[in-house]
């Protein structure tokens, strides 16, 4: 899988894609990231790509022309699958929606910046706008790198144990089990008998059945979708 994103900022997402997960899965060849500088596919002094809202107000909106420039530029290597807006007014982000897209080949991400983007960007070119909860961030270089850690570590060959994401919260519409490890008593804390059994029919039986009440009580919502 392929994934562009598209920032003002591109310091920001120096870091979170060269550790861990994310740098396996790019070492193995399996996730290819790449952080694009909006700033040169500029054509205005200075690497401008804001400026003033039509008809007053605070804040900047990122121009269309360099985003069309960027666009148009990495389209003549690339066919993206989806071409994704980073907005609070997007649809809200969930481990269903990384499942889908985790079956995608190419993706490009926009990340906003100050008031966001010229809106004809995203009437004539964005396929899917994403939000990633009800707040505001200073730009969507987190959101972009939330998704792509959500979505790369789904890719097969990603994981050592690639069935530790099928037990993942929200796979099946229910929160995780609880975990335990060594040691199996720590200041008279024990860890449920039932684990230590040995027996994986209980212990499966005994994990739906934790993954039930954890959702009911902490997540009912989830439950009545």
């Amino acid at each position: 899988m392929k994934i562009d994103i598209i920032t003002v900022v591109p310091e920001i997402l120096s870091g979170p894609f060269s550790h861990s997960i994310m740098k396996r899965a790019q070492t193995k060849g399996l996730l290819e990231v790449n952080v694009i500088n909006l700033r040169e596919y500029t054509t205005y002094a200075r690497a401008q790509v804001d400026d003033y809202p039509f008809g007053g107000g605070a804040g900047m909106v990122i121009m269309i022309e360099p985003l069309v420039n960027a666009l148009e530029a990495l389209q003549k290597t690339t066919e993206y699958d989806e071409v994704i807006f980073l907005t609070p007014d997007g649809e809200t982000f969930n481990q269903k929606m990384a499942n889908q897209l985790s079956l995608k080949k190419n993706l490009l991400m926009i990340c906003g910046h100050y008031k966001g983007i010229d809106q004809r960007f995203r009437d004539h070119f964005v396929t899917k706008e994403i939000s990633i909860g009800d707040y505001v961030l200073s730009g969507g270089e987190l959101a972009a790198a939330v998704l792509t850690d959500s979505i790369g570590r789904l890719i097969p060959g990603v994981l050592n144990d690639e069935t530790s994401a099928l037990s993942d919260s929200f796979q099946d519409d229910l929160l995780a089990p609880p975990v335990y490890t060594r040691p199996e008593n720590y200041k008279g804390w024990k860890v449920p008998e039932v684990l230590m059994s040995g027996n994986h029919k209980n212990i499966d039986q005994w994990r739906a059945e934790q993954s039930l009440e954890r959702t009911r009580l902490r997540r009912p919502d989830l439950l009545n979708e």
